[in-house]
């Protein structure tokens, strides 16, 4: 029996597959997978329908308007995916912004395909469910072994930083910025990962979706630390936004920018991607919130310093 082709439509689920060994299987990826770096050479299954170079307000109002609509924001290239004979396709139903929609693929692949393929739909919401869904994987692909190598060895990075921090007790107040304008903070598996590495979550709880918040809430928080990582947003692309908190009345204010404990991350590459660099993910917010505990190199790549 030859080995399954895989067409994987979100960023976590291709670096799922190509961590268990699997990328010799990847026929297909989405516009948005583009890690591993060699995955870029892959045919692309899908495209935005929102335009390029557009502000976090522009960006919010047309995803709301087509969402408003029953639009999605995403397309499939529904010929390309029935060249590409696809064994197994991988997406989400997290997130109608994040990726492609499952109902999407059942309908493409019910309409287009001339042959049988089997969806893997990952909706995690935990640092175990995302656990779980490589494990899930796995199971589809055959490649169990692998996966319990993988996880044995993620769970132990883990565990180095909740055994480092088991004796702190005054853990610090941490805001995770996930969307400028309007103003949002990361939800699901990242309040989780913030307790991991230490800290105390503020404005969202771990397993639930991510809230839009008001800024004279967040301003009474006045949390001890602020880690700016909006989804899908390198850290350049951030960069070029930050004057829309800065801007914010009171902003200079907050004890984390008195305190100089405002950070950028790349949220495109780590907090917004449930697969196995969530744990990547952690080891970053332990750096921030711990640096004299914790040096493991991310600085500069994975994050910054930002000095107002």
């Amino acid at each position: 029996m030859s080995a399954p082709r895989i067409i994987s439509l979100q960023p976590a689920a291709t670096e799922i597959v190509c961590a268990l060994g699997l990328e010799p299987q990847l026929v297909g990826r989405s516009h948005e997978c583009d890690y591993p770096e060699s995955v870029k050479q892959l045919p692309v299954c899908s495209y935005d329908k929102i335009g390029a170079g557009l502000s976090s307000g522009e960006i919010d109002r047309q995803v709301k308007q087509r969402l408003a609509d029953a639009l999605s924001v995403f397309e499939l290239n529904r010929e390309l995916i029935n060249q590409l004979q696809p064994d197994v396709v991988i997406t989400q139903a997290q997130c109608e912004v994040c990726a492609v929609s499952l109902p999407e693929v059942e309908q493409a692949l019910a309409e287009d395909l001339n042959k049988s393929a089997q969806i893997i739909s990952l909706q995690p919401n935990s640092l175990d469910e995302i656990f779980a869904n490589i494990r899930e994987v796995a199971t589809v692909l055959d490649a169990l072994p692998a996966a319990e190598t993988l996880l044995e060895d993620l769970q132990e990075r883990v565990d180095i930083i909740r055994h480092k921090l088991k004796f702190i007790e005054n853990k610090p107040t941490v805001a995770c910025i996930e969307w400028l304008d309007p103003l949002m903070v990361s939800g699901n598996w990242v309040p989780e990962l913030v307790s991991i590495a230490g800290g105390r979550a503020v404005m969202a709880e771990a397993g639930k979706h991510s809230p839009y918040i008001e800024w004279e809430d967040l301003r009474m928080q006045d949390p001890e630390v602020i880690v700016v990582m909006p989804c899908g947003f390198s850290i350049e692309r951030t960069l070029k936004e930050i004057d829309i908190l800065l801007q914010l009345p009171g902003f200079a204010d907050l004890q984390a920018v008195k305190n100089k404990r405002l950070y950028i991350a790349d949220g495109n590459h780590y907090f917004n991607r449930p697969g196995p660099r969530v744990v990547d993910s952690v080891e970053i917010l332990a750096e921030i919130i711990y640096p004299k505990q914790f040096i493991f190199g991310y600085e500069g790549e994975g994050w910054i310093k930002f000095e107002v």
